[in-house]
């Protein structure tokens, strides 16, 4: 009963890995779904091609382990967090496709009620922003669009919930509704201070209080599977949304210890220990996780597009192949040539939190080609991370003697050159890049007793390499200033 399986359900594939009590992988199995963009600045993904991808990934894995589901110590879950589903408790049948985290079709309404002044009160007890980045607007946008489904929760026939209550609700036949912490803080519908779904929020939203989700730990087991789904009973004992669970996976347990991951999106979480850090520079104040007695909080800037950059380029522009041959592209530039890329396709997100800004490419000659624009995105991915780490510093936070880097996009050695140059600081990228994967089984393992504590877990966290800073201080401060040029004028473009 040693091996934990991780679901790792992101924005554009599920992932599923069986892990053993030393933390090495014994199987894993990754497919991606389909991304729908039905109108301009509308995301959308089917629920159910999400759950068929991740429950087909769960099987795979566990057959490439040779495990069977009986010998499964218990089931971690990570999730793209803010993505909302409404489903009927009756036939389990989401009533529409799953708003995604990126898409914006409630921009008028966060800035309407910004107008009523509800920015404030809506920080001071959630930790959020006002934004249509969170599952609050989306909710509320499902309940006012799609015929009766108002009526229907407020009878208590509808379920709400973000990725991982959706995967619970099916791995359980329906007996748990539930999420964590850490994704309920992610709604604009937590209050993080006092661990409870805000009443006054909830009003203001007008959400129907019967189709939201019980919040347990966490670390823990909190139900088990239904038999029939995977071919026994598992016990589920770890929940994080993905950027909580990768931040678990750097071993980030220590106060001040950072991570940043590059996904689709850029997410760079600070760990902040047991009190919640109220940002002066529109960094989120979120909760990290919850279990064994207490309730970790993290400092935390997003960025909308990261390797999703990548995925522009190659899928509407057709620069390259394949994501991995942007660094060989971009190596043969050297340099960008002095152009910059704004990836604000969907505005841009920490620190600016400006939904209307929109992408733009700056300094383009008759000299630039593709390897110049190549080596600006990637450059443009490390400018939004610095982007981030410069307010948490504003905000109080020391100096960053390290960042803990994961995703998919760690992989690539030009980048993660590059943003060690710009931060002044060591990057450190660790022989196991899928974090958010393995946070979710660290989770499961601790809730299930397969480690004994956290101080086991980093016994096992291992470094691939470090990447120092190189680039000259003129040079960096130059590159700094042409970025923040362009990024005021992307931001003056989306609001004439």
């Amino acid at each position: 009963m040693a091996h934990v399986l991780a679901l790792d359900q992101g924005t554009t594939s599920s992932r599923a890995m069986v892990f053993d009590a030393d933390g090495k992988i014994c199987g894993q199995a990754q497919l991606e779904f389909a991304q729908h963009f039905p109108r301009p600045g509308w995301v959308e993904h089917d629920a159910h091609e999400i759950l068929q991808t991740q429950f087909d990934c769960a099987r795979a894995a566990l057959a490439a382990a040779g495990v069977a589901a009986a010998d499964v110590a218990s089931i971690g879950i990570a999730n793209q967090r803010e993505t909302t589903v409404l489903w009927s408790r009756k036939t389990g049948r989401a009533l529409a496709p799953a708003i995604v985290w990126q898409d914006r079709r409630t921009t008028d309404h966060c800035a309407a009620l910004r107008a009523e002044g509800w920015s404030d009160d809506v920080r001071a007890r959630t930790g959020l922003e006002l934004d249509p980045y969170f599952s609050a607007t989306k909710l509320a946008w499902l309940l006012e669009h799609l015929p009766g489904a108002r009526e229907r929760a407020e009878r208590g026939e509808l379920a709400f919930g973000t990725i991982d209550s959706w995967l619970i609700w099916h791995l359980t036949g329906g007996r748990l509704h539930i999420t964590d912490p850490g994704n309920a803080a992610r709604t604009l519908l937590f209050n993080i201070h006092r661990h409870e779904w805000d009443a006054d929020l909830v009003a203001r939203f007008a959400i129907p209080e019967k189709v939201l989700p019980t919040v347990v730990d966490s670390v823990g087991v909190c139900g088990e599977t239904d038999p029939d789904i995977l071919g026994a009973a598992i016990p589920i004992a770890g929940i994080g949304g993905d950027q909580q669970a990768a931040s678990f996976g750097q071993c980030c347990f220590a106060t001040g210890m950072a991570k940043n991951t590059y996904g689709t999106g850029c997410f760079l979480l600070m760990n902040t220990g047991v009190e919640p850090i109220e940002s002066a520079h529109r960094m989120l104040t979120t909760i990290g996780w919850s279990g064994v007695g207490q309730t970790v909080y993290a400092l935390e800037g997003s960025v909308f597009m990261g390797g999703a950059i990548v995925q522009w380029l190659r899928d509407s522009l057709g620069l390259i192949g394949s994501a991995g041959e942007i660094e060989a592209l971009a190596r043969r530039a050297g340099d960008s040539g002095g152009v910059v890329m704004v990836p604000a396709f969907t505005g841009l997100g920490a620190p600016y939190w400006d939904p209307n800004a929109r992408g733009t490419l700056f300094g383009l000659t008759r000299g630039t080609g593709a390897a110049q624009i190549a080596h600006a995105a990637l450059e443009a991915i490390a400018m939004q991370t610095l982007d981030l780490v410069e307010a948490m510093q504003l905000d109080g936070a020391g100096p960053l003697s390290e960042l803990r880097v994961d995703g998919g996009a760690a992989a690539n050695d030009l980048l993660m050159q590059m943003q060690a140059d710009m931060l002044g600081a060591p990057v450190v990228r660790p022989k196991m890049l899928e974090t958010t994967t393995l946070g979710a089984a660290y989770l499961a393992g601790l809730g299930a007793g397969v480690w004994p504590d956290t101080r086991a877990l980093e016994r096992q966290w291992q470094v691939d390499r470090v990447f120092e800073p190189a680039l000259p201080e003129d040079r960096r401060l130059a590159r700094r200033a042409a970025w923040v040029r362009a990024v005021a004028c992307a931001r003056s473009w989306g609001h004439t």
